[in-house]
């Protein structure tokens, strides 16, 4: 008797810790739906053997289209669902715009809500399913000029935790992964975020948007504790296969450090240390 393969729709897939866990997750024989945001993203995943379909998850109608077209591959069915696709907007907060903002929750939040609020349906529906969201070590230890994605992994945390609770009398079942530092394309794109929607010129900050810079342009990994996105997999294996998933993961060093730091230390002495890292 065979068991019937698991589906799971992932989103954010294109590098880094999405494309590795897509991958990893057919080579051990789940039904994978990855998704991107760019079509010749898409059109490259499916030239490696991967399913992949178009999902911008800052756009209601594609995530709509998106997951009317996971659904159609996996016959109504879904397993679970990897939130992951998200980017890093840095910069002081006093220099971030509105704009700046609400692109930054659009995709990093609003756009994950309302794709989980939709696959909900058809969980609930079937009976049960994962939720697994991608979050950051910077989802509960804030940093400077990290501000907006700070508050967007802040406010993921927040409504993850809420709909833990909420989903706690049904066979749905929701985890967070707090990864830290891993080796993907997330400098790359902070650095055009950057770019793009701070005015250095005008900020009292332009020295260290200039050292940012120098340190977002360094190829390689960030840290002495960066880790491969496999360590990222092994986390989100056990939220999708364990009888009893963790509501957190964490993965690397900081991210385990930071956590216990914020358990014992007073909230002045954690600004110290956090002040002491970013600088």
């Amino acid at each position: 008797m065979t068991t019937e393969q698991k589906s799971i729709l992932i989103t954010g897939a294109s590098t880094g810790i999405g494309y590795y866990c897509a991958k990893a997750l057919v080579k051990d024989g789940w039904q994978v739906i990855a998704s991107c945001r760019k079509t010749a993203d898409v059109s490259r995943l499916q030239a490696e053997g991967v399913t992949c379909i178009q999902l911008d998850v800052s756009d209601t109608q594609s995530i709509t289209q998106g997951l009317e077209k996971a659904l159609h591959l996996t016959n109504g069915k879904l397993d679970a669902l990897f939130n992951n696709g998200a980017y890093g907007q840095p910069g002081a907060v006093e220099d971030l715009s509105r704009d700046t903002l609400r692109k930054q929750f659009e995709t990093n939040f609003f756009g994950w809500c309302e794709l989980t609020n939709a696959v909900l349906k058809v969980m609930h529906q079937q009976g049960y399913g994962r939720i697994v969201h991608n979050s950051s070590v910077l989802g509960f230890a804030a940093m400077p000029f990290r501000g907006a994605y700070n508050a967007s992994k802040f406010a993921l945390e927040g409504i993850t935790d809420t709909l833990r609770l909420e989903l706690a009398d049904t066979n749905i079942k929701v985890s967070l992964i707090e990864p830290g530092p891993i080796l993907s394309d997330f400098r790359k794109n902070a650095l055009q975020a950057l770019e793009q929607n701070i005015d250095f010129n005008s900020s009292r900050h332009g020295f260290k948007y200039a050292a940012a810079v120098n340190r977002l342009s360094k190829p390689g990994p960030a840290s002495k504790f960066t880790l491969g996105p496999e360590a990222v997999y092994k986390k989100l294996l056990h939220a999708l296969t364990a009888k009893k998933p963790k509501p957190r993961y964490y993965v690397t060093f900081p991210t385990y450090l930071m956590g216990y730091l914020k358990r014992i230390l007073t909230t002045r002495m954690m600004d110290n240390i956090l002040g002491r890292i970013s600088s």
